[in-house]
């Protein structure tokens, strides 16, 4: 118990109402830092319009804390561009990002290419499937970037709840990623929401980083943080409820194998074998085997990219 009391309070730890609005303001002036919010997207009308209502309306109209607001659509075959575009986002497709290297599937892969369509020295990722959206998710996440100069990294802490039952939700959370932390990566025992998808960085440190193009993005960018900058900078911000659209079974199936994967590749790179996963779905005449692929391809970090270096000299 004690252990894992001192495990907490190494975590650098701050709830929303630690820096009014008025303060985060003074330190962006002061610095003269730019802030990106970015929304990786796939088929979310029904949600991101809101989002980007709520960000521009209380953060850039209101107060100038935002710069941008950038949508990276990965293929919606819905409206979702066109209702992002109409609240005042820029929508930016993925394969318009460096068309010379064709796109994979997942949400890393879109946070990877993001860096080449934004300005901002702070980034702030938002999932585009929230509900009853705040901006205290970005100004929360944002503000100790801004008033604390040894912080890089921050990610959102909230309640999830699961079909009304506050708590429940994250289940690849508690199932997967808190045990492979609290095993392999001790350090990061203390993060509530290590793979939640609302959290903020510096350039300088994403620009540093690799990025798993799947669903381990979130883990592997935490591990590599840790390693790279050091727990003192890396921190969290309680913001309250976080409600979303929930994955079926099978989907956190592949969510879990993937973030496995992730750890997995951080523990021993170059002596694994390709893996996959096999599940099954009930059809008329019994089960039948459905293979995928696990996520195991990560970009480089983005220094090394010349476009991207191109882009900084210019």
């Amino acid at each position: 118990m004690l252990e894992e009391v001192e495990r907490w309070l190494r975590t650098r730890t701050w709830s929303l109402s630690d820096r009014p609005l008025h303060r985060i303001m003074a330190a962006k002036r002061a610095t003269g830092q730019s802030v990106s919010v970015v929304l990786p997207a796939l088929n979310e009308e029904e949600t991101v319009g809101e989002i980007v209502t709520v960000i521009r309306r209380d953060l850039m109209d209101q107060v100038p804390l935002v710069d941008e607001i950038v949508v990276v659509d990965s293929g919606s075959t819905d409206r979702t561009a066109e209702r992002a575009a109409a609240a005042g986002a820029r929508v930016v497709h993925r394969d318009q990002i460096l068309p010379r290297l064709p796109a994979a599937p997942g949400k890393g892969e879109v946070l990877w290419r993001s860096l080449l369509v934004t300005d901002g020295d702070i980034v702030c990722f938002i999932d585009a499937d929230l509900r009853d959206f705040s901006s205290g998710f970005v100004s929360g996440i944002v503000g100790p970037l801004l008033t604390e100069p040894g912080v890089d990294l921050v990610k959102g802490m909230y309640d999830r709840p699961l079909a009304g039952a506050a708590g429940q939700g994250g289940r690849v959370t508690e199932l997967v990623a808190r045990p492979l932390l609290n095993l392999h990566w001790p350090q990061l025992a203390g993060f509530v929401q290590p793979l939640g998808g609302e959290y903020a960085a510096r350039r300088a440190l994403l620009e540093q980083l690799p990025f798993p193009v799947g669903y381990g993005v979130e883990l592997g960018m935490l591990v590599d943080s840790l390693h790279l900058v050091g727990l003192d900078a890396l921190g969290q911000v309680d913001v309250g409820v976080r409600k979303h659209r929930h994955q079926d079974g099978q989907a956190l199936g592949r969510m879990a194998a993937a973030i496995y994967r992730t750890a997995q590749l951080r523990l021993a790179r170059g002596h694994l074998v390709r893996p996959s996963l096999t599940q099954f779905e009930r059809v008329e005449d019994g089960f039948a085997p459905r293979t995928y692929a696990v996520d195991t391809e990560e970009r480089p970090p983005m220094v090394e990219i010349a476009e991207y270096a191109a882009r900084k000299v210019a």
